[in-house]
């Protein structure tokens, strides 16, 4: 009798530290935490709907420009007042307030597939959560990444790397270096959108993005003005069928086409992307894939958002948000120069037809990330 007294209280005490420590860990991560919160000292784009304050009784510049005049006329250098009207801008798009329609505007974050957060890299230890964007200094950004989570040893030192640069550009786009949310599922399993939705909230959550059609020829220059033999096999050799008007066969690899003089055009490039066939058959590729289409920043309110144009500040400005420019610098090394001012060149022999098509294909990124449609390629 007294033995089974004995179990009933252990019971019910046992019961009673269960809750307490349930209650616990509900309340500080809702509903479960591997890591401790993270205390913010900037303010995050809360997202279409929500406030967005600024601390003062002046709002928000609602474009980069005026962001950046409004810190010169009041002697603010720290870019605060250019973050947020990156955000807001982003806001304002995804809101409908710009009544620009794209897939996956009001989708919530729960309805995208695991294959599409492919991009979104996670850094436990600092927190930091990276959305690569191909052609916009995204090499470099994984080599911070690497560092910063110690996911590649030195072969000299045998230690994790330290310094960014020495970090080999042709090793940090293994994606086995790098935690990204596609990868939860396989490691989560049913709490991976729940993690995910707890990271977004508390980790920093930061892009860089470009020019849309200064990244569309630095990404054709990049693959197929040079000979590439996968891009040359999965993309160029079907563009030349299609585009090409070639009396013969096309040749079989790269080194082949270039031997004979043949490779793509950048006209036949863009009719590629235009064409329904291309987008039916799903092989958009990450290079001249849309930003939104990457990213998700109708669903991730990031915290920051650089900009190529502005590379250089802006790593400063981030590696000081992230508390970790004490740690490591941005790789100053040369990066890709393709500029603003080629578009007019590049673009010289590409029907005005095709550039409208091709405008209103990336024209959410234009909108969503401040850059101003380009009328003197469109209407010249």
């Amino acid at each position: 009798m007294g033995s089974w007294r004995d179990l009933r209280v252990a019971f019910i005490l046992g019961s009673f530290f269960m809750i307490l420590l349930i209650i616990a860990y509900w309340d500080d991560v809702g509903g479960f935490s591997l890591y401790p919160r993270r205390d913010h000292k900037h303010q995050s784009c809360s997202g279409p709907g929500r406030s967005n304050t600024t601390g003062t009784n002046q709002s928000v510049p609602r474009r980069p420009e005026d962001a950046v005049e409004f810190e010169e006329n009041n002697g603010v250098s720290d870019g605060s007042w250019e973050q947020m009207a990156r955000k807001q801008r982003i806001m304002d798009v995804c809101s409908g307030k710009d009544l620009l329609e794209f897939p996956g505007r009001t989708r919530a974050f729960q309805q995208i597939p695991n294959r599409e957060l492919d991009h979104l890299i996670v850094d436990d230890t600092h927190q930091i959560i990276y959305c690569y964007v191909p052609k916009v200094a995204c090499t470099n950004w994984k080599r911070v990444m690497v560092v910063l989570s110690q996911s590649l040893v030195s072969p000299v030192s045998g230690e994790p790397y330290t310094d960014p640069e020495s970090v080999p550009a042709d090793l940090v786009h293994n994606s086995s270096l790098h935690l990204t949310f596609a990868k939860f599922w396989r490691h989560y399993g049913s709490l991976s959108r729940h993690l995910m939705e707890l990271k977004l909230q508390r980790y920093t959550k930061f892009l860089f993005v470009r020019d849309p059609f200064v990244r569309l020829i630095s990404a054709f220059r990049n693959k197929f003005e040079r000979p590439n033999e996968d891009f040359y096999r999965q993309f160029g050799s079907v563009i030349l069928r299609r585009y090409g008007n070639l009396s013969g066969s096309v040749p079989e690899t790269a080194a082949e086409a270039f031997a004979a003089g043949i490779k793509p055009t950048f006209q036949q490039f863009i009719s590629y992307l235009l064409d329904a066939e291309t987008e039916r058959e799903s092989i958009f590729n990450e290079h001249w894939r849309q930003v939104y289409r990457l990213c998700h920043p109708c669903q991730v309110n990031y915290d920051f958002i650089g900009h190529l144009e502005t590379l250089e500040t802006d790593a400063e400005r981030l590696l000081k948000l992230l508390q970790v420019d004490h740690m490591l610098r941005f790789p100053s090394g040369a990066r890709n120069r393709t500029a603003a001012s080629w578009e007019r060149d590049w673009f010289a022999q590409v029907p005005t037809s095709l550039r409208t098509e091709l405008y209103a294909l990336y024209r959410a990124d234009f909108q969503l990330f401040g850059y101003p449609k380009p009328d003197s390629v469109l209407h010249r």
